[in-house]
């Protein structure tokens, strides 16, 4: 039998605009490929005492949060409970500090994917959500989705937030292979 050295460990972030298409990928990553799934909305909610599937809220919370020093308390939250030896992937980071804290935590372990998507096309991914543009569009203006774009040029990989469920996982499998050859230097 030949030997196979144990494979390094990666974490990876997830950014993206409101309907992107971030948590499919994200959870791609958890269902398909063994990741531990980690979502910034779900340790808000989790520090406040907020019920998760409450979106509004959580903007409003992570509007304030951002907006003190509560963003590298948010961030030491999340990072407590990622577990050590386990690939993991962290849903939502929203503010160059997301990075920064995860990128300083594990090094050449973390690689961030940022998704792009044309802002009809979120539109539409969360009519259900949204009674219309305008209010859509309130939503993705306010102060916790204001720092998203700064992540894109930090962002290992970028992907267009509208491939096809077999694209996504072709995709990731190939930017794994990429990232724990990072990960191994």
């Amino acid at each position: 039998m030949d030997f196979m050295p144990e494979q390094p460990r990666i974490v990876v972030g997830v950014a993206g605009r409101i309907g992107s298409g971030k948590t499919a990928v994200a959870q791609e990553l958890a269902r398909f490929f063994g990741f531990e799934y980690f979502r910034y909305s779900l340790v808000l909610a989790d520090w406040f005492g907020a019920n998760p599937s409450d979106k509004e809220y959580l903007q409003e919370i992570g509007g304030g949060v951002m907006s003190g020093e509560g963003q590298l308390e948010l961030n030491r939250r999340l990072i407590r409970l990622i577990p050590a030896g386990t690939d993991s992937v962290v849903d939502g980071l929203r503010h160059p500090l997301d990075f920064a804290s995860l990128d300083a935590q594990f090094r050449h372990s973390f690689s961030l994917i940022f998704i792009e998507t044309a802002r009809n096309i979120r539109f539409e991914r969360l009519r259900g959500r949204f009674s219309d543009l305008h209010q859509f569009e309130q939503a993705d203006a306010r102060e916790v989705e204001s720092n998203i774009d700064d992540l894109k040029p930090l962002a290992s990989a970028i992907l267009p937030g509208t491939l096809e469920r077999a694209e996504v996982h072709a995709t990731l499998r190939s930017l794994l292979t990429g990232f724990r050859e990072k990960a191994q230097s």
